[in-house]
């Protein structure tokens, strides 16, 4: 580690729990944070939350939190009684917009997140009024999926899927979580930007519309389109890199490829309730997350993507290329589907999925 990058790490954890206190202070400081249940709960409970309490002395309280929306509407409606069922709590990208819209997030002071410089600039989330309301804190990739007993050779290009392939793919079944329109206006016509405009919106269906021959399976169950992918029922697909990078390693014949144009990048990021009493505690914590050892941590043990800078993190070329890639990601369009987003599941509907 650089001596430079040392001392702002050393920095940073000083901020994290007060230059005037102590860890003995802090004995008594706690903090209730939600994150996605199951395999994520598990994994933060067993190997990022001890650490975070270990060198702040904040316990932390975790609280299993559904994806989408329904996690979205519990805050809302806790928030109007006065109650915080989280302090801070990691959000989908549409639902976060959705509650900086309502004013559901507490503004977060940049100057107690020195570590937000090692926080990719676009995984940091905005209200109108330009004050910061999220916080990237885990990030995955949507990859092109192959059986390789039936693809010997890995694709290449996004545009494989419109190949002559009958039957053969597997796609998430929403506009909202497949990002689709993304990868063919990426693949096809020239950038995301295209979506700008209502005839690169048509362009886009219109182009989707001629792979629907390929699709055998509209997937909502991400388990059984694995089950298909590893059996070679349905040998070619979208899906996460992490999960059937795991599969791999478990001996099952599938490969994830990351394409020329490019993964799809998600991610959930922090955020705090206007109605936590814990905002102090809520940043110490996002702030210590944001360290790059702490990406590092979470990229080993929880299997996700890093969302600070590559060049800060520690991880080997081998242990980066499990989770991430050096390949431009096609980033989604949330605010397509905040402001539209009604006509586009409609015409999803209507033209591709039916």
């Amino acid at each position: 580690m650089k001596r430079r990058t040392f001392l702002k790490l050393l920095g940073a954890s000083a901020a994290a729990i007060g230059f005037g206190g102590s860890l003995a202070l802090a004995q008594d400081r706690s903090l209730r944070v939600g994150v996605y249940g199951g395999y994520f709960k598990d994994s933060f409970d067993a190997h990022v939350f001890p650490r975070f309490t270990e060198e702040t002395g904040i316990r932390v309280e975790s609280v299993a939190v559904p994806t989408g929306e329904a996690w979205l509407v519990q805050l809302e409606t806790a928030a109007r009684a006065g109650q915080a069922p989280a302090d801070v709590s990691m959000m989908a990208q549409v639902p976060l917009r959705r509650g900086a819209a309502a004013g559901l997030w507490t503004p977060l002071d940049e100057s107690a997140l020195p570590n937000l410089e090692y926080v990719r600039p676009p995984l940091q989330t905005r209200d109108a009024e330009g004050a910061l309301v999220g916080v990237g804190a885990v990030s995955w990739f949507i990859t092109l999926v192959t059986n390789t007993d039936v693809f010997p050779e890995a694709p290449t290009s996004w545009a494989e899927f419109w190949g002559d392939h009958p039957n053969q793919l597997g796609l998430l079944a929403l506009a909202t979580n497949s990002f689709l329109l993304e990868i063919t206006a990426r693949t096809f016509l020239g950038g995301t930007d295209a979506l700008d405009t209502d005839e690169g919106l048509e362009a886009a269906f219109a182009k989707l519309e001629e792979l629907k021959g390929n699709v055998q399976l509209w997937y909502r169950d991400e388990g059984q389109f694995q089950q298909a992918l590893q059996s070679g029922e349905i040998p070619m697909g979208q899906y996460y890199h992490d999960v059937t990078g795991l599969a791999a390693a478990d001996g099952f014949p599938v490969r994830s490829t990351f394409p020329q144009e490019g993964g799809v990048l998600d991610w959930g990021s922090w955020a705090v309730s206007r109605a936590s009493d814990k905002l102090e505690e809520a940043q110490a914590f996002i702030n210590w997350f944001s360290q790059p050892s702490v990406q590092d941590l979470v990229a080993r043990q929880v299997g996700t993507a890093p969302t600070v800078e590559r060049t800060f993190l520690g991880l080997s070329d081998e242990e980066f290329a499990r989770v991430s890639s050096d390949i431009d990601p096609i980033v989604p369009k949330y605010e397509l589907y905040l402001e539209r987003g009604d006509a586009i599941n409609q015409l999803w509907t209507e033209r591709i999925t039916s």
